[in-house]
């Protein structure tokens, strides 16, 4: 893959990753009384824990957009992975189809994380870097 082609797929995929944890976040804040009765009544969540979602959600977009530290970087990408895993599991769990969205996104941060070293000047100790073309 081309240095040119890597930062398109990074920023795609950054961008829209980001813009889906910021849309879930307005949407956890905005609709929270439908937000909780789907925590409380479809997945069996309790509904504590919109808030610091809707919280962390919004960090986590902020910092792999713009990240700051490498070691933060590498913490948002590993909370972001974990959530869309069990995001994906619950609804999954639940017999709700809200699913496909949650896989999407973690196949959108897995090309994200995998790219971000080619890409940008802060790198992770923990990403692959993939040698550039030379032609």
């Amino acid at each position: 893959m081309s240095d040119n082609v890597a930062k398109y797929v990074y920023w795609i995929a950054t961008g829209l990753v980001a813009l889906v944890y910021m849309g879930a976040a307005t949407f956890y804040i905005s609709s929270h009384d439908m937000v909780a009765g789907m925590y409380r009544e479809v997945l069996g969540y309790p509904t504590y824990i919109i808030w610091p979602l809707a919280i962390l959600k919004i960090v986590g977009a902020v910092v792999i957009l713009w990240r700051p530290s490498a070691m933060l970087a590498d913490w948002a990408y590993a909370a972001m992975f974990w959530h869309l895993v069990l995001a994906f599991g619950a609804h999954v769990g639940a017999g709700d189809p809200g699913w496909p969205p949650a896989l999407a996104t973690w196949v959108l941060l897995i090309a994200s994380w995998m790219t971000a070293n080619r890409v940008r000047a802060v790198k992770s100790a923990y990403a692959p870097t993939f040698p550039t073309e030379t032609n």
